[in-house]
């Protein structure tokens, strides 16, 4: 068959359902004509397929909008119902003479029964896992009816909860704002654990049938799965093998071959025998093209093609994707304790990147677009990694082709996180496959760098004597073995043979933080090993100096929090709720020391406003400093430290919350600043004492000539003094450029009054740049009214302003209010006597972008 002819077949429509089929084999998706309904009870209504129980009730007009104002709350009734799906489908005879016929759902959340023309055909209960049923010789010619019903989730975590016998800590699960007391069944069930609520999301305990459903048909021999195992990858050769899973219903001699552009790679003759085989077949490829992250190369990827030819001709095939890398985590005795951090290619890789919780509470709106926005967002601000936390989600399979094509490590929590869970047979057994199904899944991946076995659990366990999370105290001594028993089963035994089985030579972690992976070491926070959460700032209230004093080896967690701008509150409030004591923004802040945190740090660094709108500038502005304050200290400190990774990149509801980018990917002043802060060379001076340190990093593979200037100014522009100086930056690494004192600097000027320049420049180009101030931004003599100029230009088909100031303006933030704009620069400040010119991608008219661009600046 031709390639033209074969897409088509592929791409064909069957009874209104898209499907497609070759000439070996048939798949369906079952995506129309879906109703739905409370379980027994009222009219069905349309439904969407994939969905979610509360996005199909509020497409039918049966329920307001959650995220508005405080509509979840009078929700909580929709997870103590069961709810049922229908849908008819049609099946002709070529599918009904295949052999083989399966019905399978990628995603059921979460306890469910599935019915085929009034049979019970199976039953579901993890959310995680694939769901294949064999229906052969249940279809019938014509129409079929597939029901499904779904299942209470908080009431099946109950009955959970009480057959296992002991009330295991969940602390984030929201148990009392879902009317369910104290019993926090979250973790009892293989669910999204922060569809039950955590401290940036809201309580929405959502059910539906939430990936695809299709059907499969085929005879003789299907290739079921394909797995490009790397051996040894170095960059002049490859040594691999493809690890086939071949089905076949007859015993039969075939012949195997792999091809890439083309191209025979290898090719052999095996025997299969009926029913399941695996094969694994050896090949090379010379001088591969390596796959790199983001910032170091070049994101290569192979097609690589599995044929399998019996007497009959070609009998299946299966083409898969992947990078050629070596990745793995790296984890040496040294000076300080044991480092820990990645090596890609043999080259050591500064982690620079952000945690990431799923993009919606209900999952199926979180299309392609969304994880395109949400994956070139972090490549935009120069991330080379990305951290699926463990409290959400396996994420789809387009986020990570994604992360492949952008070149964004992925380290992937399982999904436990902050809590204790059952050890009892069946839930072993069910984390076991949950665990297969997406290692399998993802393995031929690039991107995966580590997976690691939860989140914040054994920190929380072990600080919960003396002191800490306090769970320990809840158990008798007898219980407490019991619960460590089943911690210990699932994520130092399961897990890791899991990951070593299944995708041999990817590195496991068993969980995050932790200083290693000894008995000793579990729950210890990694300061001169292991990683490390880092929330003296925030939780602490530590001073954001505090940055610098900590040692860490890899943060892969540290933050601040900020609300969402003005455009994106307007969505959930009304003007009489602007007030962030309002009932509404309490709601929207979920947090419980979050609003006074904010307001007390902004007291130690800046003027606090009155205005409303101003302070949610200020937030903005705040967690900018404060991000920028941990990001240039990590740096500083590479090699010893080797990871950054902020918490947290994204929202799943519009929400005051830690993230850089808010619900709507609209970037926050903190994400500018990750940007600058992660390009490949940064300058990052610091104060030490009465000395200003400047620093120097660089993830560049080679040295750099560069010339270094410090200029100190007064706010109207006035040099009072300037320096400039040739240096050379080595490879890789963090150093020292120079120091200078500060009464040097002031030249008898007040540090109130004045403020530094630092910047490094290569080729003329400018490489980074720095303003440097003398006192905290409160204590300035900032210009109470700089003058700005705006102008708009058009260079073909682009959209510019051209920004000037008679003084100083810090942190100037633009806007184009009731319309959609990005601006390549903001949150910036403005200096006398310069031009800064500002790329506007928004459908805004130029004519009208000068009359309607609105700014706000540090008062």
């Amino acid at each position: 068959m031709n390639k033209i002819l074969w897409f088509a077949f592929f791409c064909c429509s069957i009874g209104g359902i898209l499907g497609c089929s070759s000439e070996k084999e048939i798949r369906t998706e079952v995506s129309s004509g879906w109703q739905f309904r409370q379980k027994d009870s009222g009219d069905w209504l349309p439904a969407t397929v994939p969905g979610t129980v509360h996005t199909d009730l509020l497409a039918n007009g049966r329920i307001e909008d959650p995220f508005y104002r405080m509509n979840e709350l009078g929700l909580q009734w929709i997870d103590k119902k069961d709810w049922e799906y229908r849908t008819e489908f049609s099946v002709d005879d070529e599918l009904i003479n295949k052999k083989n016929q399966y019905l399978v759902f990628k995603g059921l959340d979460t306890y469910a029964d599935i019915y085929l023309n009034g049979e019970c055909i199976g039953s579901a209960d993890n959310m995680f896992r694939t769901w294949k049923f064999d229906v052969s010789g249940k279809l019938k010619v014509g129409d079929n009816e597939l029901r499904v019903v779904l299942a209470s989730p908080t009431a099946r975590g109950l009955e959970e909860m009480k057959r296992y016998g002991l009330r295991l800590p969940a602390d984030n699960d929201q148990s009392e704002r879902g009317g369910m007391g104290q019993d926090r069944v979250s973790v009892y069930t293989r669910k999204a654990p922060y569809h039950y609520g955590w401290d940036w999301g809201p309580r929405l305990v959502a059910s539906g049938i939430w990936r695809p459903v299709i059907i499969e048909a085929w005879s003789g021999m299907k290739v079921e799965d394909v797995y490009i195992k790397q051996t040894e990858v170095t960059r002049e050769l490859a040594t691999l093998s493809a690890d086939i899973r071949v089905k076949a219903d007859v015993g039969q001699e075939v012949e195997i071959e792999i091809t890439s552009d083309g191209r025979v790679l290898a090719s052999g003759k095996k025997s299969l025998e009926r029913g399941e085989n695996n094969v694994s077949v050896p090949f090379e490829v010379e001088s591969p093209r390596l796959w790199w992250s983001n910032g170091l190369g070049e994101q290569n990827l192979y097609s690589f093609k599995v044929r399998v030819t019996g007497v009959e001709g070609v009998v299946a095939e299966k083409e898969v994707t992947t990078g050629l890398r070596s990745l793995k985590l790296v984890r040496k005795k040294d000076q300080w304790g044991e480092s820990f951090g990645f090596e890609l290619n043999g080259v050591p890789v500064f982690a620079k990147g952000a945690n990431i919780i799923p993009n919606d509470v209900f999952l199926p709106r979180a299309n392609r677009e969304v994880y395109e926005k949400m994956v070139s967002d972090a490549a935009n601000a120069n991330m080379n990694m990305l951290r699926i936390w463990g409290g959400g989600i396996y994420e789809d399979d387009v986020f990570f082709e994604l992360c492949d094509k952008y070149g964004i490590m992925v380290w992937h929590d399982f999904m436990f996180a902050c809590a204790m869970y059952p050890g009892n047979k069946e839930f072993l057994d069910n984390v076991r496959e949950e665990a297969i199904d997406n290692v399998v899944r993802t393995r031929n991946h690039p991107c995966i760098a580590l997976w690691c076995g939860n989140n914040e659990n054994a920190l929380a366990w072990r600080h919960g004597s003396p002191g800490g999370w306090g769970w320990k105290q809840q158990f008798t001594k007898e219980q407490q073995d019991t619960v460590f028993k089943a911690y210990y089963d699932v994520f130092h035994d399961l897990l890791p043979h899991v990951v070593s089985e299944y995708m041999p030579g990817c590195d496991y972690w068993p969980s995050s933080p932790m200083a290693g992976p000894e008995p000793t070491q579990h729950g210890l926070d990694g300061t001169t090993s292991g990683d490390q959460h880092y929330w003296g700032v925030w939780h602490g209230f530590r001073p954001l100096e505090s940055y610098d004093e900590v040692t860490t080896r890899f943060c892969s967690e540290y933050g601040f929090q900020s609300f969402p701008e003005m455009s994106t509150i307007r969505t959930y409030a009304f003007p009489e709720d602007y007030d962030i004591n309002s009932d509404v923004m309490k709601s929207h802040q979920r947090s419980y020391i979050g609003n006074g945190r904010i307001s007390d740090y902004m007291k130690m660094y800046y003027r606090v406003p009155t205005d409303f709108e101003q302070f949610i500038y200020m937030t903005h502005v705040l967690q900018g400093l404060s991000t920028k304050m941990a990001i240039e200290a990590h740096r500083r400190n590479m090699p010893y430290c080797m990871g950054s990774l902020v918490w947290q990149l994204n929202d799943c509801w519009p929400v005051a919350s830690w993230s850089t980018t808010d619900y709507y990917h609209k970037w926050k002043a903190a994400h500018y600043v990750m940007r600058d802060c992660f390009k490949e060379i940064i300058v990052a001076p610091k104060w030490r004492n009465d000395s200003m340190l400047v620093y120097v990093v660089s993830d560049r593979l080679q040295p750099v000539e560069a010339e270094l200037s410090v200029d100190v100014m007064d706010f109207s522009g006035k040099i009072i003094y300037s320096e400039k100086s040739n240096v050379e930056i080595p490879a890789n690494t963090s150093i020292v450029l120079t120091g200078m004192k500060r009464s040097f600097l002031l030249r008898g000027a007040s540090g109130k009054d004045v403020f530094a320049v630092v910047r490094l420049t290569a080729g003329g180009k400018n490489v980074d740049e720095k303003n440097v101030y003398f006192e905290y931004h409160k204590d300035l003599n900032l210009p109470q009214e700089p003058e700005l100029s705006i102008l708009a230009r058009e260079e073909g088909k682009q959209k510019y302003i051209l920004v000037t100031a008679n003084k100083l303006a810090c942190n100037v933030m633009f806007a184009l209010p009731d319309s959609t704009a990005f601006f390549s620069d903001n949150y910036i400040d403005i200096l006398p006597g310069r031009t800064y010119k500002i790329n506007v991608k928004t459908d805004v008219p130029l004519a009208e972008i000068e009359r309607r661009i609105q700014y706000r600046y540090l008062r």
